[in-house]
């Protein structure tokens, strides 16, 4: 009876009304359709190979891309009857590099590769080892950059096994710690025989990879090579439940054999037991750790190319346009606004000195807004007075010229990509005259047109969004009588947009501002409540009671961290980690999964560089934000 009651009072959470009819019926609905496949998906790079036809052995239909097929079979079946199957693997963060190499070609005339970019560079892993880590493929997490500070990556193996060892299969196999304890000198490394030396010296004794543990049956129970693989096959199937539990007696029974004690056998086949939650193959994670190295290299001395090249290929990764940008603030890159006078379709690179030559209806405007008094600062360009602090980095490759990212025309919500390759295209004609020039040379519809003034991209060409919605929506088609003949009209006295508003239209056309950041503006009352920032966060000792609040960046669930659910706080001066355990998620369910400006209190936890606050509270304060829309990256 308990179980309907709490379902009815989550859809009243959520606004429904559990005694509707049709909801009733959507609701039995859903409950039929649970445990049903959600959807046919398609391996981004993997493919059949047969000797004959494919087509006579298993049912294939046309994929949604043109010229693709989709076997109809699940790739386990296609394993079973002993079909070649090949994985290519496809990861975002390959655009990322390819497109980053690409623009330091461009910029720097310097040819880069993975394989041609400095290795073992001190400063990246200096930076990697304070978790300064955002947008750095697979070690930017909640769960890697807690762990970053602790295991102090030096060299490249050091990080292959940092990417493995923040797996459900170290952790459930409780590896991570004894491995920690080893690292640091606080627990002696020992070995019962020499043939397990050889098989765990490189990661202290502690089996992290699954070449590892295929190898310690072998060599300390005996396994023959075929039930070696059996049992890597057994840990590679590791959603089903029970593919280990066969091997328990071989593999106790064989060590006992050759002289291991009991104690030692069932520890090695719990941590075994562990890989049937998903580990990580020695090979798979040298390959990511390339990744991640090359990665963090950019970011650590090229930030804008790394910035740039990130939100061009997006969606990716655990951040969100507007904490990327954020990030790079941070690190002193300059991030200049979307503008129709400058913007392509993909962000691009700038000199830091270089300006936009905004034309002759620029300057017609300029002279305007100086002389009628209305307030508008023709130097402000949209970016604020951000004064953010850098990151330690900024003396890397001081001697090349820096480079401004400037936002690209993709990031305005509702523009088409054909509209935006049509006014890169006339712009490079000839500047835009006003936004009647512009509409018209560039053929743009009024959804077009109105999704630039709305995104503040018509800046240079009209002034501020209240300009910019008035002259899109007064461009008439030129009779051809009157085309060498414009009738001028005097700027309309339209008040300028508060900063707030700014903000507003900002994060819901653009996805994120470049000026202060929201919540700069609620900080007096955020003060004058005894709200720490996150910068005040991180300067408070073990144990401190505290409150602070911020913007819903994150939100994360691991199955492996058995109901705790990890958020990440964004306010002006930085991120917030916070713990929330199990006893209370079901107390704060609705904050925790509606909340878009959360208030915490609780207490201050540090080990070495990493914090958390632990949360007592939760306060739902969304309201505070008015009309601000922000979005969060959740439970991936």
């Amino acid at each position: 009876a308990r179980a309907p009651r709490v379902f009815d009072e989550r859809l009243r959470e959520a606004g429904f009304d559990p005694e509707n009819p049709r909801l009733r019926l959507l609701v039995d609905l859903v409950r039929q359709l649970r445990g049903f496949p959600r959807h046919l998906s398609q391996h981004v790079g993997g493919f059949v190979i047969a000797r004959d036809s494919l087509a006579r052995l298993v049912p294939i239909e046309n994929a949604a891309m043109p010229e693709r097929t989709v076997i109809q079979w699940d790739k386990d079946d296609i394993d079973a009857l002993g079909l070649l199957k090949v994985d290519c693997l496809g990861l975002g963060m390959l655009t990322v590099l390819h497109k980053a190499f690409d623009l330091i070609e461009k910029h720097r005339g310097r040819t880069l590769t993975p394989a041609t970019v400095p290795a073992e560079d001190p400063k990246v892993y200096e930076m990697i080892g304070r978790a300064d880590t955002v947008g750095v493929f697979q070690i930017e997490s909640r769960a890697q950059m807690s762990m970053l500070p602790r295991l102090k990556p030096r060299c490249f193996y050091d990080l292959v096994i940092e990417i493995a060892i923040v797996r459900p299969g170290p952790i459930q196999g409780n590896m991570v710690h004894p491995y920690l304890r080893r690292r640091q000198g606080l627990e002696p490394v020992s070995y019962p025989s020499e043939e397990v030396r050889e098989v765990l010296e490189r990661t202290l004794g502690v089996p992290i990879f699954q070449e590892q543990v295929i190898k310690l049956a072998m060599v300390a129970a005996g396994f023959t090579a075929g039930e070696a693989d059996g049992l890597r096959r057994a840990m590679a199937a590791w959603h089903r439940r029970g593919g280990l539990e066969p091997y328990e007696r071989r593999l106790i029974d064989g060590m006992r054999a050759q002289g291991y004690s009991e104690e030692y056998a069932r520890q090695i086949y719990r941590q075994i037991l562990g890989f049937g939650e998903y580990g990580f193959p020695e090979s798979h994670s040298a390959s990511f750790a390339l990744l991640a190295y090359v990665s963090a290299w950019l970011k650590c001395y090229e930030p804008a190319v790394f910035l740039a090249a990130l939100i061009n290929s997006q969606p990716m990764g655990f951040y969100q346009p507007a904490q990327l940008v954020q990030d790079a603030r941070r690190h002193g890159v300059e991030v200049r606004p979307v503008d129709v006078c400058a913007s392509e379709w993909d962000c691009t690179l700038e000199g830091v000195d270089s300006a936009v030559e905004p034309g002759a209806g620029v300057t017609r405007l300029l002279r305007f807004a100086r002389n009628d008094g209305l307030g508008w600062d023709p130097a402000d360009r949209g970016f604020g007075d951000f004064r953010g602090g850098r990151a330690g980095n900024e003396e890397a490759a001081s001697s090349s010229p820096k480079l401004a990212v400037r936002l690209g025309l993709r990031l305005v919500k509702g523009l088409s990509r054909a509209g935006a390759e049509r006014i890169v295209t006339a712009r490079s004609n000839a500047p835009f005259a006003d936004v009647a020039d512009l509409v018209r040379r560039a053929a743009l519809d009024q959804r077009d047109r109105s999704a630039l003034a709305a995104a503040g991209a018509l800046k240079s060409l009209a002034g501020h969004r209240h300009r910019a919605r008035w002259a899109v929506a007064g461009v008439e088609p030129m009779r051809p009588l009157l085309a060498n003949a414009p009738i001028p009209e005097a700027i309309p006295l339209l008040r300028k947009p508060t900063e707030a508003e700014d903000i507003v239209a900002d994060y819901a056309h653009v996805g994120l501002t470049l000026g202060r950041h929201p919540l700069a503006l609620l900080r007096e009352r955020f003060a004058q409540r005894g709200w720490f920032s996150a910068r005040e966060i991180g300067a408070l000792p073990h144990g401190r009671f505290a409150r602070t609040g911020g913007i819903v960046v994150c939100r994360q669930h691991p199955g492996s961290a058995n109901g705790v659910i990890f958020l990440t706080l964004e306010d002006e001066t930085g991120n917030t980690n916070v713990i929330v355990w199990p006893s209370l998620v079901a107390r704060y369910r609705r904050e925790l999964v509606q909340a878009r400006l959360l208030v915490v209190e609780g207490e201050v936890q540090r080990e070495g560089e990493v914090l958390h606050v632990v949360a007592r509270r939760l306060t739902d304060r969304s309201d505070l934000l008015g009309r601000l829309v922000t979005r969060s990256r959740d439970f991936h």
